[in-house]
């Protein structure tokens, strides 16, 4: 019984452990950037799919989760966040949406079949992000105005690039899935 309270207790520090780095992960995503007006262009969608890919849906949405939570309580991790953070304020700007719209993706990242070919995860893929850009459309439309061209300012800047990001983690997904065993 000792035994499996010590690899119980293994496996919850190990999780921890990835969870911190991966919400480190996100951070540095988040700094990458490309200023867009309202949003900007950051790697923090490749990194949200990753998660899932690589951490499956559980620990990814934990992982994702205590980032967000980080950003709420007022840490810089946010794109445009400065370097004290300002929380919850940040947080409902225009980029809330998009920020809760990473939960969606990170699980059905983590959740679908993507053992297929590469086609198929690459749609796979597509269908996860695309709440990313649903949601994030939706609140920006509810901040700004529907009169103002949400899709042209929230989502068309970035779909070259989403693409492009998309296309490189359906290329190395089964490489990912294969070291997701030792997790």
């Amino acid at each position: 019984m000792d035994n499996v309270k010590i690899l119980y207790n293994h496996k919850i520090i190990k999780y921890i452990f990835l969870s911190l780095i991966g919400t480190v992960a996100l951070t540095i995503s988040a700094k990458i950037k490309i200023p867009f007006y309202p949003v900007p262009m950051t790697m923090q969608t490749f990194v949200v799919l990753f998660l899932g890919i690589a951490f499956g849906f559980r620990l990814a949405l934990a992982t994702v989760s205590l980032y967000l939570i980080e950003g709420l309580i007022g840490l810089p991790v946010f794109s445009n966040s400065p370097e004290k953070g300002i929380g919850l304020v940040y947080f409902t700007g225009p980029t809330m949406g998009y920020l809760i719209g990473f939960l969606f993706a990170t699980f059905f990242a983590g959740y679908l079949n993507l053992k297929t070919n590469i086609i198929l995860i690459f749609a796979k893929l597509l269908l996860a992000v695309s709440f990313i850009y649903m949601l994030g459309l939706f609140w920006l439309g509810i901040l700004i105005g529907w009169d103002k061209p949400i899709f042209e300012l929230g989502a068309l800047p970035f779909l070259y690039a989403e693409f492009f990001k998309i296309l490189l983690l359906s290329l190395i997904t089964k490489i990912i899935l294969k070291f997701r065993k030792f997790i």
